[in-house]
């Protein structure tokens, strides 16, 4: 049996993937673009969610007026793809007098996108607690947003943990987009070194990050969800 061919197809494929000159020479600005990638991340998650839940607890009052915008205003960000909504942003605000750097497009689009579904996920959470808390709650003396913030939030909160935690995922991984509009994320310096380069390491050191990243973070929500889950009587 001939073991030269099988061998020679390795070789390619390690000199492909795995220079050792281009990850000595790149491995600095994968590790830049992981800093970025986590600090836009992080940002993302904490101001979308909070964005959702303060929109969800303003629908609760059930203002009409206030309530169709913010449903205008889910219904058109969930709609929309966020690299469209990206590009809107970016070329559109110049155009009337507003600036924002690259990193404050990305951060601001995708904090929207998961504010509206953020509001929709929490807004159903609100939903499904059950009547008579609402009614137990205001027997004892508490006014509307007492109940509301004290009492019903905390249960919406722990029945939404899970999809709440897949969406978050899913959006955090859009910080790839930032690539069309010069962020210098992970997926900006593997391609960038790769045009440099002419090589696909560079592309696979950029999913090798990602994978570094958001392993943990999975492995962290599938571990919320546990702890958190709501268990019935």
């Amino acid at each position: 049996m001939n073991t030269d061919v099988p061998r020679g197809r390795w070789e390619i494929f390690v000199e492909t993937f795995f220079r050792q000159d281009l990850i000595d020479e790149y491995s600095g600005a994968i590790l830049k673009g992981m800093v970025v990638t986590i600090e836009i991340a992080i940002l993302v998650v904490l101001c979308g969610l909070a964005l959702g839940l303060v929109l969800a607890m303003i629908r609760a009052y059930r203002v009409r007026a206030i309530n169709v915008v913010i449903t205008v205003f889910v219904d058109v960000l969930r709609a929309l793809p966020p690299l469209a909504l990206i590009l809107l942003v970016y070329f559109g605000l110049p155009l009337v007098g507003l600036n924002f750097s690259s990193f404050v497009v990305l951060w601001l689009v995708l904090t929207l996108v998961l504010a509206a579904f953020a509001e929709e996920i929490f807004w159903a959470g609100i939903l499904s607690v059950h009547k008579g808390q609402w009614e137990a709650a205001r027997s004892t003396g508490l006014g509307f947003s007492e109940t509301l913030t004290y009492i019903i939030i905390p249960q919406a909160i722990r029945m939404t943990v899970a999809p709440l935690t897949n969406r978050t995922i899913a959006i955090t991984k859009n910080t790839a987009l930032g690539m069309v509009i010069g962020v210098s994320e992970i997926l900006n310096q593997a391609t960038t070194a790769q045009s440099f380069s002419g090589s696909a390491t560079p592309l696979m050191m950029g999913a090798i990050a990602y994978i570094v990243l958001f392993i943990p973070i999975v492995a962290v929500g599938r571990w919320i969800e546990t702890r958190f889950a709501w268990r019935r009587a």
